[in-house]
C-alpha cells in the first residue's frame, strides 16, 4: 500500500510504503513507479470547471494509495464544500484513474479535513490563475 498525504504546496505522489508500516508492496518497484506516473497523469486530466487548472496542481488530491491488488484509493477535497460539482467530481476522478492500464478498482473519498487553501496550489496552478 502506498500512502502520501499532501502537507505542503507540493503535489501528492504515490510512493513506496512508509517505513512505519510493516507491510511492503508486492508490486515491483518499476511497475509501481509507472502506475504512479500514469495515475498522476490521469489526475491532471481532471479540471475544476471554475478554475483554469487541473485538480492535481490545485492540490485537491490529498492521498493516493496503490494497494497490492492494484486497486487505488484516493482522498480528495474541493476548493469549497459548496462547490457546484461536488457530486460529480469524484466520478470524474474515478473514471480518469480507472482508465490507467493495470489499475484495478478505484475508490474516491471526498474529505474536508484539512480544509483546502490556496497554499496547496503548485506554482503551475498559481501561474494558471494569475497568482504568480
Amino acid at each position: 500500500m502506498t500512502d502520501t498525504p499532501q502537507d505542503t504546496d507540493q503535489p501528492v505522489e504515490a510512493t513506496a510504503p512508509r517505513e512505519r508500516e510493516v507491510k511492503t508492496s508486492s508490486i515491483p518497484q518499476e511497475e509501481l513507479a509507472r502506475l504512479t506516473d500514469d495515475i498522476v497523469s490521469a489526475l491532471k486530466t481532471v479540471y475544476d470547471p471554475e478554475i483554469p487548472a487541473d485538480i492535481y496542481e490545485l492540490g485537491l488530491i490529498y492521498k493516493v494509495d496503490i494497494e497490492d491488488d492494484r486497486s487505488v484509493k484516493i482522498d480528495m477535497t474541493l476548493t469549497a464544500p459548496g462547490c457546484p460539482v461536488a457530486g460529480e467530481m469524484p466520478g470524474w476522478v474515478q473514471n480518469a484513474v480507472s482508465s490507467v492500464e493495470g489499475v484495478g478498482d478505484v475508490e474516491v473519498t471526498m474529505v474536508f479535513d484539512p480544509p483546502w487553501t490556496p497554499d496547496r496550489m503548485s506554482e503551475e496552478a498559481q501561474f494558471a490563475v494569475g497568482w504568480y
